[in-house]
């Protein structure tokens, strides 16, 4: 029969096989099917480097793997397009995509402006215990609590099969298996169409900068290689080496991109994903992250979301560039058309300004800069304070960086959500770490379960995350502008910490927002600030209000009634009450 496709092509009579492997003398499967029999089922050289055949009979649910032989060797080897293995250095499983009932699943991921993403790990974020691991199954269950949160996304950290049960998943072993601690394919499809249904789109992490390297089944797949590295799926000479190892993909051959490619797309057409992250895009585009160019590495990055970006308009693609580079983010020539990319002017200047403990030394003109940070589009940054990379490797979750002997005491509290309202309210994507919201202390650990009694302990910290994402997404009507691409400066007051900026998307009543945040430990009371026009803003949000927490102080906020007092370079202006590490935010009433 006709073959379409690589990998294990289920069929209503039997099973097709198609495998990439250029160098090898001979091929067969070899699985349950024909009782593990190393030679009953040889395939055909098709004089492409691809070796194919049927085997009638062979059915979905059965275990498989090719053998290949090149010159003396014997070589057992998984699929590499493997949808399902048995774990990451077992078998191969004939899977089925055609099988599974989406029930019509279909939705749309929100647009880039009206987008908040939750950052999840499958394995701790719904487990009991430390040293268990909780599989996708249990996640569903848990989504609930990302729901009541606002948030309307949530991106997965890798869940491609990886060594061991226990990682963060930056180790894939098999780039097309799901994790099968995690539950494997059928367990993360239930996954998907759960947080459809409950109006949450889904973002999939992926590792194309390197593969493995530990349970590596790809190395020195057909049995060649140059210079004892990784065959024909990776570079084979100075452009193999990563942090990782020497395990980084030939992106300049043809065959390495269309299996990429091919993987970025199954995410999205078989798992029914809203959007890709990418892994850490600089070791693509380059050998050390900043230098020693792989231009093709860049090309395929461009070639993969511009495909994406022409098939399925609605999908979001965000890389880890970490660089600054407006090319990332851009669709010209030069660009690698991502929408968006994780944004290091954001997250280290307010990371150090919310973790510093002396307020003189605290910068607002920095604080503002991010704030402001643009690659000529407002929502082309992901902005944070935490994220699994930010919260480990040396640092902790920003309650602990604060106060390491109190993190969930008052300055802990205080300065850790005065940094989530700065997410929140400036332009951006938002996204939050899982646990964020009630003050998860330690840092991240792929074996540690979040503690979730704190979800309860600190409920009125959760309900001030819930108000500021209700904000930020305008869901009473009253802060559009927070949705919007319109960002001024209002005040910049370095002596006494305090800053004010104003958001709009067309300006006008249910529009016009002010955000202003006091940096410091000080309460400022009788403080005039400039305002865009005269009239009443109403106090949307007060970081320091009593009902999020019984330490704060309640220093009384209250809506505005400004005067046509010029002040700031402002039209208007008001005096109003700042509690210490507090941010307020304000509607415009007319």
């Amino acid at each position: 029969m006709e073959l379409s496709g690589m990998g294990a092509i289920v069929a209503s009579d039997g099973v097709g096989f198609r495998v990439w492997a250029p160098h090898a003398d001979a091929v067969a499967v070899t699985g349950d099917f024909n009782g593990w029999s190393p030679d009953a089922n040889p395939l055909e050289g098709e004089g492409n480097g691809n070796w194919s055949g049927f085997i009638p009979g062979a059915s979905a649910g059965q275990e498989y793997k090719f053998v290949i032989t090149n010159g003396e060797q014997v070589l057992s080897k998984v699929d590499p397009y493997a949808a399902q293995v048995t774990n990451s250095v077992g078998n191969g499983v004939i899977y089925d995509h055609a099988v599974f009932e989406w029930d019509g699943d279909e939705f749309t991921c929100p647009p880039l402006n009206e987008l908040v993403i939750y950052e999840l790990h499958a394995g701790t974020f719904a487990s009991e215990a430390d040293g268990e691991v909780s599989d996708l199954d249990e996640m569903a269950a848990r989504l609930d609590h990302v729901v009541r949160l606002g948030a309307n996304a949530i991106q997965l950290m890798p869940v491609a099969e990886f060594a061991g049960d226990y990682s963060w998943g930056y180790n894939p072993a098999h780039v097309f298996a799901v994790e099968s601690a995690y539950g494997g394919p059928d367990a993360l499809k239930r996954l998907v169409k759960q947080a459809h249904a409950l109006g949450l789109a889904v973002i999939q992490d992926v590792v194309y900068n390197h593969f493995g390297p530990s349970d590596l089944n790809l190395w020195q797949f057909d049995g060649w290689s140059d210079d004892e590295k990784g065959g024909i799926y990776f570079y084979n000479d100075w452009r193999s080496a990563t942090p990782w190892g020497d395990t980084r993909p030939d992106y300049g051959r043809g065959e390495v991109r269309q299996f990429i490619h091919d993987n970025a797309f199954a995410w999205l057409e078989q798992f029914h994903m809203d959007g890709l992250r990418y892994d850490m895009t600089p070791y693509m585009r380059s050998v050390d992250g900043s230098g020693n160019d792989i231009p093709e590495g860049w090309s395929l990055s461009r070639w993969i979301n511009t495909d994406i970006r022409a098939k399925y308009p609605d999908k979001v693609l965000i890389a880890e560039d970490l660089h600054s580079n407006p090319a990332v983010s851009s669709t010209g020539p030069e660009g690698a058309a991502f929408h968006a990319q994780w944004d290091a002017q954001f997250v280290h200047p307010i990371r150090e300004a919310m973790i510093e403990a002396e307020d003189e030394y605290r910068s607002t003109d920095e604080v503002l800069s991010a704030v402001g940070y643009s690659y000529g589009d407002a929502f082309a940054r992901v902005i944070y304070t935490e994220s699994h990379d930010e919260v480990a490797n040396g640092k902790a979750r920003v309650p602990e960086e604060i106060d390491g002997d109190d993190p969930t005491g008052y300055f802990a509290k205080k300065r850790s959500t005065l940094g989530a309202g700065l997410v929140l309210t400036s332009p951006g994507i938002p996204m939050l770490f899982q646990g964020q919201e009630f003050l998860e202390g330690g840092w991240f650990r792929d074996n540690v379960a979040l503690d979730w009694d704190n979800n309860d302990d600190f409920r009125g910290i959760v309900k001030l995350y819930r108000d500021l994402v209700k904000l930020r997404l305008n869901r009473d009507g009253r802060s559009a502008g927070l949705t919007g691409s319109g960002l001024r400066a209002i005040h910049n007051n370095d002596a006494e910490n305090v800053i004010a900026f104003q958001r709009w998307r067309e300006h006008g009543v249910g529009d016009d927002v002010v955000v202003v945040a006091n940096l410091s430990n000080a309460v400022r009371t009788g403080y005039r600030l400039g305002l865009p026009a005269a009239g009443k803003w109403q106090l949307l949000f007060d970081g320091d209000s009593a009902m999020y927490n019984e330490d704060f102080g309640d220093h009384s906020a209250r809506d505005l009634a400004a005067t046509s007092d010029r002040y700031d370079g402002m039209d208007a202006s008001a005096e109003l009450t700042l509690a210490p590490y507090t941010l307020l935010i304000y509607g415009w009433r007319g």
